[in-house]
């Protein structure tokens, strides 16, 4: 009995220390090269015994066994394995992995790798950025994605982006993407209002996004599938991308980094106008000696030289980023002023960002801010896509006599306009105040379930200012008068989510559901105003005199109010709802002869509720599921809501075993889905409504006061349109992602498309918004990725990517509704457009006659099998290391479109030479009238180098106060290669909408020219 007791108890004995010896307590500390890494991942490897490191990047594992392996991983860096061999103590440093911070995708509340993702997505990280003169994000990007289109309207600094995600899905809306930035999105309309027309017609919109300085983005998320979008419901139809700024995560002791660039910018491009000598001969030859003589007016002056300009543009950003332990930040701010290469053109941008986290708790209360303010101030020239017979500056520079001096004075009676006048008494300047602040607060209520609430608020303020003196010749009543517009537009946003996200592993499997909810509204006030005859010629003071005489009559009126004005004829003030009111309008001492002010304030609601499920099994099967509602103010309470679900699996073929070794990534995708969009119906559209119409002013100043008009027309049945979307994708990667790639397969039909439907006469109303019921854009194509390093040493790197997208577009079910725009503009162009709505055809497919020098009638028109849309979009990035230098180079092309010439057509042909305008040598090969035809419709392919740079690292040793140090040298649009007869065939000018809200595509109208940048750049870390 005693042996068998001690026999017990020395078993006992060894089972306790046997116990101890295996399981044992191990802590540490996790960094990078900078400092500490929180979040950083520590896992025995084999189990699912686990933790993630602090703010101070500590860990402590418990029930570590002496034979255990632990591996650390956190995203971005490469993957470290440690024995532990009964140390208790372990601390390692993680190095970078540039390949895998690429895989990071930022997704709708949330983030994965590509690996893991299951729906069509990409990400493009700021090491791969575009370089230069970038005015605003889309340029960082721009060819870097398979299936994304990104046309820059023109070369005119914060001009407007065109993007497109695999096509375009509606007739209305502009079709750009939604962009959310650091979880906040942002409206898709415009923050700035117009210049005005004071004459032949309003500068161009700029680009909403110009306020974010792209020092600060980290990465730019493209989500392009409705198994990707669906999570934003109602404005993901046109896909989503998702801008991430910089944060301070690492860095402990602080790090300073300060980088400089200086542009030089040329136009790239001109046209071979006639000179004084050719011009004289010619016009000799072509009309007589007689003209010719009448026309000489003694002088050689090149009008393109003189209107454009070499320019130097400047930025500078400074920021500040620390990690200190329970917390981070990093502050920016930067300066910039890009000059455009027409004269009067330029922009400045000023901003500053705060982003900051702290946590508490030990970790399971988590803020974050981001914050960022900006003013952009925008200096436009008198440049205009909707300009008429006489012209903008660039028309009239193309077209103006050689013979002409380069004077300011010189005067023709006419409707011909001297450039150097027009150029020397127009102003036109846009002040732009933006803040945008997300503030959100995060709770572990479970190791495994996190609540999130985020407010977000977007508040931008701008006014606009544009005169023409009294000193500008050939404009009617404007002349010897002067005219100028003062528009203001306070566009506002406020947002309150709240998400409730579940985490949970299993043996062989793990699972993430997220439920949430989202409350946004978006504010838009503002007025617009004008004044006649001013007491000045002064640009300056002008555009203050009209503040001053504005606010004093807004000011004066007590009560609500549309419009109110004063001229020789009286006053008036127009409301709806009539109020009493005593005020008298009067102008202040000095002011303008005639002023109207007409005002607006509207608002729409979006609420949403929403949920996605994502399921890992075996690390080898993935699927998604995603249902949004959306309600929109935008429609009645009987079709206020919209539904979009979505579902997608993926299986990573890769982790099966009848795979060889040398597959390291094999994944197919399938998904599909449903979005919405209500972009193209605008501010309470469903309801009949009624404002009065624009004044204007009379050659004699007088205000012509206008009287109500219908602006909708009540229909209660609007509805949502929804984009049916299919998707089937396979990604592939060899000798560990050596070789990579994607092929993907989509088909995208948007059914129930908003219109605009005009009534016949004698109807009462003159229009309708309406659903097409039958009508479907279908856009399906096919999309190819591939990345190869060629050479991967210690000092020597080689790589290349080359994405390739093909997408046909077409309008179905019509069933009679048709529409005309593309709008042409110019001398004869009156009422001209060059794209019909058609059955069977692509959106923007043109329409008109087709020119022959045998037989030609004008008047015989018909679709003619082109359109303003790429078949096929491509880029091909190279890039080269060798030791501290690297090279690298960015080609973009774009083919299987076509291109409307309208400056050709309003100003270099044959009849504009013989009204005494100058032309090319080319205007003049063919004998035709200014018709619309064929003859001006051209092939739009091209091949772009777009970018090109050479950087050198500067060896430091990093004791010192430099940290690191690198000098670039970049080179944007450096040659084209194409056969289009204008300027530059990645042009789309904004030439009006003929009233059917329907935007045009690929017509060439005066645009401003494209510049050729070198850019020098330098950049420190302290």
């Amino acid at each position: 009995m005693k042996i068998t007791l001690l026999k017990s108890f020395l078993l006992l004995g060894a089972f306790l220390c046997f116990g101890l010896a295996k399981a044992q307590t191990v802590s540490g500390t996790v960094s990078d090269a900078n400092g500490p890494l929180p979040g950083a991942s520590v896992l025995v490897k084999g189990t699912t015994n686990g933790t993630q490191t602090d703010f101070d990047g500590n860990f402590t594992l418990n029930d570590v066994e002496d034979s255990a392996t632990l591996v650390f991983s956190y995203i971005g860096y490469k993957t470290a394995e440690i024995a532990v061999n009964g140390q208790t103590s372990i601390n390692v440093t993680l190095e970078e992995d540039a390949q895998a911070l690429d895989e990071v995708v930022i997704i709708g509340y949330g983030q994965t790798t590509v690996k893991d993702a299951t729906g069509s997505v990409a990400a493009v990280t700021s090491e791969d950025f575009n370089g230069g003169v970038i005015a605003s994000p889309e340029q960082l990007i721009q060819g870097k994605t398979a299936g994304v289109q990104i046309t820059q309207a023109s070369g005119e600094p914060g001009a407007g982006m065109n993007l497109r995600i695999r096509g375009s899905n509606s007739i209305r809306s502009n079709n750009n993407p939604l962009f959310v930035v650091d979880g906040v999105p942002l409206s898709g309309e415009s923050t700035t209002p117009s210049g005005g027309d004071v004459i032949n017609g309003s500068n161009a919109t700029r680009n909403p996004l110009n306020f974010i300085n792209p020092n600060d983005i980290e990465s730019m998320s493209i989500l392009k599938d409705a198994s990707a979008t669906a999570i934003y419901g109602s404005r993901g139809a046109n896909g989503v991308v998702i801008i991430t700024t910089k944060s301070g995560k690492t860095g402990q002791g602080g790090v300073w980094e300060f980088s400089s660039n200086l542009s030089i910018s040329t136009p790239a491009n001109d046209y071979d106008l006639f000179d004084r000598d050719e011009f004289l001969s010619t016009t000799a030859s072509v009309r007589s000696q007689a003209i010719a003589d009448a026309s000489d007016y003694g002088y050689n002056t090149n009008w393109q030289d003189y209107i454009t300009r070499t320019v130097a543009s400047q930025n500078q950003n400074l920021s500040y980023s620390r990690n200190y332990g329970s917390g981070n930040v990093r502050a920016t701010f930067s300066y910039g002023k890009q000059f455009g290469v027409i004269e009067k053109s330029a922009q400045e941008r000023i901003t500053g960002r705060i982003n900051a986290s702290q946590r508490f708790l030990d970790d399971k209360l988590r803020f974050t801010l981001q914050a960022s303010i900006s003013r952009v101030n925008d200096d436009a020239p008198p440049i205009s896509g909707t300009s008429g017979a006489s012209g903008n500056l660039i028309g009239a520079a193309y077209s103006a006599n050689p013979t002409w001096p380069a004077s300011s004075t010189f005067f023709l009676e006419g409707n011909q306009l001297n450039p150097a006048n027009y150029l020397q008494n127009f102003q036109s300047v846009t002040h732009t105040d933006r803040a945008l602040i997300n503030f959100s607060a995060e709770y572990d209520l479970t190791p495994e379930l996190t609540a999130k609430v985020s407010v977000g608020y977007d508040d931008s303020d701008a006014t606009a200012v544009s005169s023409i003196s009294g000193n500008a010749n050939n404009f009617n009543r404007v002349t010897g008068n002067g005219q100028t517009a003062y528009n203001t537009l306070n566009a506002k946003s406020k947002l309150l989510e709240g998400t409730l996200n579940y985490k949970k592993d299993f043996d062989n499997s793990s699972l993430d559901v997220i439920v949430g909810y989202s409350f946004q509204d978006f504010q838009r006030v503002g007025f617009n105003s004008q004044g006649w005859q001013a007491p000045t010629t002064d640009l300056n003071e002008m555009g203050e005199l009209l503040i001053e005489d504005v606010n004093n009559i807004r000011s004066s009126i007590d009560g609500p109010y549309q419009q109110a004005g004063y001229a020789p004829n009286g006053t008036f003030i127009n409301s709806i709802n009539p109020f009493e009111d005593t005020a008298t309008l009067g102008t202040s001492s000095g002011g303008y002869t005639s002023v109207w002010v007409d005002t607006f304030d509207n608002t729409d609601e979006l609420q949403s509720f929403f949920a996605r499920a994502n399921y890992s099994l075996n690390d080898k099967f993935l699927f998604t599921a995603t249902v949004r509602a959306d309600g929109s103010s935008r429609f009645s309470e009987d079709n206020r809501y919209g539904y979009f679900p979505s579902g997608a699996l993926a299986w990573k073929i890769n982790e099966e075993d009848f795979i060889g070794d040398n597959i390291s990534t094999l994944k197919l995708r399938i998904g599909a889905g449903v979005t919405g969009n209500q972009e193209g119906l605008g501010y309470a559209n469903f309801l009949r409504r009624v404002r009065f119409a624009q004044p204007g002013i009379s050659d004699s100043g007088e205000i012509l006061r206008p009287g109500a008009q219908t602006v909708a027309v009540q229909n209660p049945n609007l509805k949502w349109e929804s984009t049916l979307d299919l998707n089937v994708g396979l990604d592939f990667g060899f000798n560990l992602d050596r070789f990579s790639g994607s092929v993907d397969f989509y088909r995208k039909e948007t059914n129930d498309l908003l219109f605009r439907q005009g009534a016949a006469a004698p109807a009462a109303d003159p229009f309708v918004f309406k659903n097409l019921e039958e009508g479907t854009i279908i856009n399906q194509g096919i999309e190819v990725a591939l990345n190869y390093d060629f050479v991967q040493t210690e000092d020597v790197t080689f790589s290349s990517s080359f994405n390739i997208a093909y997408n046909k577009n077409t309008v179905e079910g019509l069933n009679g509704v048709t529409a005309n725009f593309g709008a042409l503009n110019g001398p004869g162009l009156t009422d001209a457009f060059a794209q019909r709505l058609g059955e069977g055809r692509s959106l923007f497919s043109y329409y008109m006659a087709e020119y022959s020098e045998d037989n030609f009638n004008p008047d015989e028109k018909d679709f003619v099998g082109e359109d303003g849309l790429p078949d096929v979009n491509a880029g091909l990035s190279l890039n080269l290391r060798v030791k501290n230098w690297d090279a690298s180079a960015y080609f973009t092309g774009q083919f299987g479109f076509s291109v409307y010439n309208n400056t050709a057509n309003a100003f270099l042909n044959r009849p504009t030479f013989e009204t005494t305008r100058n032309v090319t040598q080319r205007a003049l090969d063919t004998n035709v009238s200014q018709e619309v035809s064929t003859l001006y419709l051209e092939s739009g392919d091209f091949v772009r180098l777009q970018n090109a740079s050479v950087g050198y690292n500067v060896p430091v040793s990093g004791d010192g106060a430099i940290k690191s140090l690198r000098l670039s040298l970049t080179g944007q649009n450096l040659f084209l290669i194409t056969d289009y007869s204008g300027l530059d065939p990645e042009v789309s000018s904004s030439t009006g909408d003929l009233g059917t809200g329907i935007p045009s595509a690929s017509i060439d109208y005066t645009a401003f020219p494209r510049p050729r940048t070198v850019t020098l750049g330098i950049n420190a870390k302290f």
